[in-house]
């Protein structure tokens, strides 16, 4: 009897609290997306590449899945505690029909396992999925045909720590629910619904002054987050506490002005106020902001930290992709440091490759070899420029060889002249000023090293790993080092893999803690309404009236948090960017168009939800 039972307020439960449901799913989805990370085709490359960010990544995404795990075990014991809340007479009703607290704390301790397992096999089932997609995002990201490494898996160790973890939340939500059944006293559990929301007028001034004082604060956080710099003010706590406290402080005060503020506001248009149901609608909508400003604040925060931790790391992440560049130009250089004075010859690393039956022919799009020598003032007729002296002086003919084997246009010097290159044509040497001279010109200078460089035809790894093999022999004897584009892509690519499962873990899980609170807070508010949509269709009213006022009251608690996070979120990014772009290009269009198809999809979806379950409420009342 007990399983029938349960599953029928399942079901009947899932009708008009789906958003409880969703969340659940969300939650497990997200979990085992991130911890499943050691299968997917990234992390598999970097490992077969024996890159040590690797470690380091899966040891960050467990220590973050604890936090997340937190945050999501709150965010589900209140989900739990609002559909008990809904439930109160109805779990009174058993209560007298005869049945035990223990009784009803075994039904809920059922209904409660049979939620944890749909929600845990949907829930999975979807990770599977946007692991898989989680792992294309990461692949596209490589400039190599790394195809091979996409499928899609399942991670038995990522579902085994999820089944535990929210095994374990349940488990706490089942207890939770007992004792506070056992605690409720049949009175409150009847007459639980009808508890209302008081609002209580407030002066006209007190709330303007409200508003003007929360406006104030604000600007002062913004101005010190603009002037200072975001580095600046979380490096000094006497500049980023006060920050923070003057931005919550006004994000607080403008969410409890709006009860004064705007009802005197539209009162005083009657048009306006007397229009259709806007006086039941802005009501109602009031008086859930006068009573839960504060938790308008918090969901107003989670969505700045979501909004700007999400553009932060695609930001970022672009940033570290055209550092790429700059770091290896080509593909392969060997520098070699020959003894001049000891009668040794420049490495003919060509000439080495074809012994070695290495076909550069083939294998290699293009290549050359520079001499670089040490400067003589006397030779070249320069010694020092304003940015200091130069760490090496390249002849014309060599330099135009590099330009042309990167694809740029050549340089030209007139006669006696010379020229100062700022920009490294070389690798591993991007810090380097270079001096390029007439080719005559560098016939008294000593010669520091030989430098020869290529770019690959085919597949690089393939390609790079013969030429490491035929050149090996030769770093014990000699002083060669190598720079590959390859090492460096790879090295990059873990920074930014980190950067990213963290930006969008943390990401998510706030926006999914702002959103579901949200939406748990509308479904409150539709089910207290029902005796309200009752009455006013007894007086008159239409049912498109009735259903657009719920989707009106949804809309505007939806929107309210999330017009003040954006205006956040715009000045935070300027700070964030600002540093971003002291280590390369910031691509805001990007970090922008992406954060606001993931803020659409996800806030859109709970919204379009609640405000659907709440209109059926309103029509079944």
């Amino acid at each position: 009897m007990f399983s029938k039972l349960a599953l029928r307020n399942v079901r009947r439960s899932f009708r008009d609290y789906g958003v409880y449901l969703l969340t659940l799913t969300f939650g497990v989805c997200l979990f085992y997306t991130f911890n499943s990370i050691e299968g997917q085709g990234a992390i598999v490359y970097l490992s077969q590449s024996k890159n040590p960010m690797v470690d380091a990544i899966m040891t960050i995404i467990d220590i973050f899945s604890v936090f997340v795990a937190v945050v999501l075990a709150c965010l589900i014991l209140y989900a739990n505690r609002f559909l008990l809340r809904r439930r109160k007479r109805e779990l009174g009703t058993y209560l007298l029909l005869g049945l035990s607290q223990g009784q009803v704390s075994r039904l809920l301790f059922l209904e409660t396992g049979i939620v944890g397992l749909i929600s845990l096999a949907a829930g999975l089932g979807l990770g599977v999925l946007a692991s898989f997609g989680m792992s294309a995002l990461t692949l596209s990201m490589f400039e190599m045909d790394v195809s091979a490494l996409l499928a899609i898996k399942f991670s038995p160790a990522a579902a085994g720590k999820t089944v535990i973890y929210f095994g374990i939340i349940f488990l706490l939500v089942m207890a939770l629910s007992g004792v506070q059944v056992s605690r409720a006293r049949l009175i409150e559990l009847i007459h639980g619904e009808r508890k209302n929301e008081v609002l209580k007028p407030r002066p006209l001034t007190v709330a303007v002054v409200q508003l003007v004082i929360g406006v104030i604060c604000l600007i002062g956080a913004y101005a010190i987050l603009l002037t200072f710099g975001m580095a600046l003010a979380v490096a000094v706590p006497f500049l980023c506490f006060p920050m923070l406290g003057l931005g919550t402080l006004g994000t607080l005060l403008i969410f409890r002005s709006l009860s004064g503020f705007v009802m005197k506001f539209v009162q005083r248009r009657p048009g306006l106020y007397y229009k259709n149901l806007n006086v039941f609608t802005l009501r109602q909508w009031l008086s859930k902001v006068h009573t839960t400003y504060l938790a308008q604040t918090v969901v107003c925060i989670l969505l700045l930290l979501a909004i700007g931790i999400t553009a932060s790391s695609i930001g970022l992440n672009n940033t570290l992709s055209s550092m790429t560049d700059g770091e290896a130009p080509v593909d392969i250089t060997f520098w070699d440091y020959y003894d001049v004075e000891g009668g040794d010859e420049p490495m003919d690393f060509p000439a080495l490759l074809r012994e070695g039956g290495f076909d550069t022919e083939a294998r290699l799009s293009g290549q050359n070899s520079i001499t670089l020598y040490r400067n003589n003032p006397e030779v070249t007729g320069f010694e020092r420029g304003e940015e200091g002296p130069v760490q090496a002086v390249l002849a014309l003919s060599d330099y135009n060889r590099q330009l042309t084997l990167l694809g740029q246009p050549p340089l030209e010097l007139a006669a006696g002249a010379y020229q100062v290159v700022e920009a490294s044509p070389l690798n591993g040497a991007s810090h380097w000023r270079y001096l390029v001279v007439e080719d005559g010109r560098t016939q008294g200078l000593e010669p520091i090293c030989q430098c020869w460089s290529a770019n690959y035809a085919g597949q690089a790894e393939e390609v790079e790993r013969a030429i490491f093999q035929l050149t090996a022999p030769f770093e014990t004897t000699r002083s060669i080092y190598s720079d590959s584009r390859l090492e460096v892509y790879q090295d990059m690519m873990g920074n930014k893999i980190l950067v990213l499962f963290l930006g969008l873990y943390l990401g998510f899980t706030f926006l999914l803690a702002a959103t579901a609170v949200l939406a748990l807070q509308q479904l409150s508010q539709g089910a207290d309404n029902s005796r309200r949509y009752a009455i006013l269709r007894r007086l008159g009213a239409e049912e498109r009236q009735v259903a657009k006022s719920a989707t009106q009251q949804v809309a505007l608690a939806f929107l309210l948090p999330l017009t003040l996070a954006l205006v956040h979120s715009v000045v935070g990014m300027k700070a964030a960017n600002d540093i971003i772009a002291t280590a390369g290009k910031v691509d805001v269009t990007a970090s922008s168009a992406v954060t606001a198809g993931v803020i659409l999809v996800v806030y859109g979806g709970y919204f379009l939800a609640t405000a659907l379950a709440c209109r059926r409420m309103a029509k079944n009342a």
